[in-house]
């Protein structure tokens, strides 16, 4: 089992709300980040507490919106533990010039924040053209897409895939397809219908890992499923701390218990390597 952990989705909130503001995307803050905000120096002290050895920092778009400066303050302040993942508006005729800043400021990831708890619905944003130049310049940066999208936008992603083939893309919380149902998961068939592309890597969260308890779900025939058609080398994991409740250690040690039944090597990749081939700053 590997010792060196490795988190591709933490989120950090700053308490001066001066020099960071509140512009949360849908323009509702989440209340997260406001019951549970924890800052870059907080999130070290839960790493070392855990065991997590590196973190891709994931831009709170519900606190921050477009605003990265958080994020890049603390992947310039430890870049030794921190990458950061940046967003920004795909719509607007200067999304390439923001990419390339965000990317100079040292964050190594792009993330579409397409749906969530405070835009519940699935945004049209990923199959608007009006994006595809914000696309081609992460592609020409070599950066990996994360984007958080639920089903439902399934023939959006499928346009990018066929558009930007050599763009990995990131696919969050396993496209938040209910698996409660049980074997077969037929839920998770616009999932699984994608594994067919190799630039195609999906994050495991602890929302994920929570959902394969329940109803007739358990973790290795629902995880295992996604595993075997994907490869453990396509699966990175992420905390969703602090967003999830429990603390870092705890959300750590729940993803471990759900990933036992796997072979060492295939957890080896989700708790680390494949983090590392994403964001090979980590």
């Amino acid at each position: 089992m590997t010792t060196t952990i490795r988190d591709i989705h933490p989120h950090i909130i700053s308490t001066d709300e001066v020099k960071y503001p509140r512009d949360p995307l849908g323009g509702t803050q989440s209340t997260w980040s406001q019951t549970r905000p924890t800052s870059w120096q907080q999130l070290i002290e839960h790493m070392d507490a855990a065991g997590v050895a590196k973190s891709a920092i994931v831009q709170a778009s519900t606190c921050y919106g477009f605003d990265n400066s958080y994020v890049a303050e603390a992947v310039a302040a430890r870049p030794d533990r921190f990458s950061g993942v940046f967003s920004v508006n795909m719509l607007t005729p200067d999304a390439p010039e923001k990419i390339n800043h965000w990317v100079k400021q040292g964050l190594t990831g792009l993330r579409l924040f397409t749906t969530g708890s405070t835009m519940p619905g699935q945004s049209d944003v990923l199959g608007d053209p009006r994006s595809f130049a914000g696309w081609e310049a992460a592609r020409d940066l070599g950066i990996p897409v994360c984007v958080q999208m639920k089903p439902e936008g399934l023939g959006m992603l499928n346009t990018l895939i066929e558009k930007f083939p050599t763009t990995r893309i990131i696919i969050d919380h396993f496209m938040g397809v209910p698996p409660e149902g049980g074997p077969p998961y037929a839920d998770a068939e616009p999932l699984m219908s994608v594994a067919k592309h190799p630039n195609i890597f999906l994050k495991l969260t602890i929302i994920t890992i929570r959902r394969s308890y329940k109803g007739q779900a358990t973790p290795e025939s629902f995880i295992g499923k996604v595993v075997n058609a994907f490869g453990s080398n396509r699966i990175a994991w992420g905390s969703n701390f602090p967003t999830s409740e429990g603390s870092l250690k705890e959300i750590l040690h729940e993803s471990q218990t759900a990933l036992a039944f796997l072979p060492s090597g295939d957890q080896d990749n989700i708790l680390s390597n494949t983090a590392k081939l994403l964001y090979p700053a980590l």
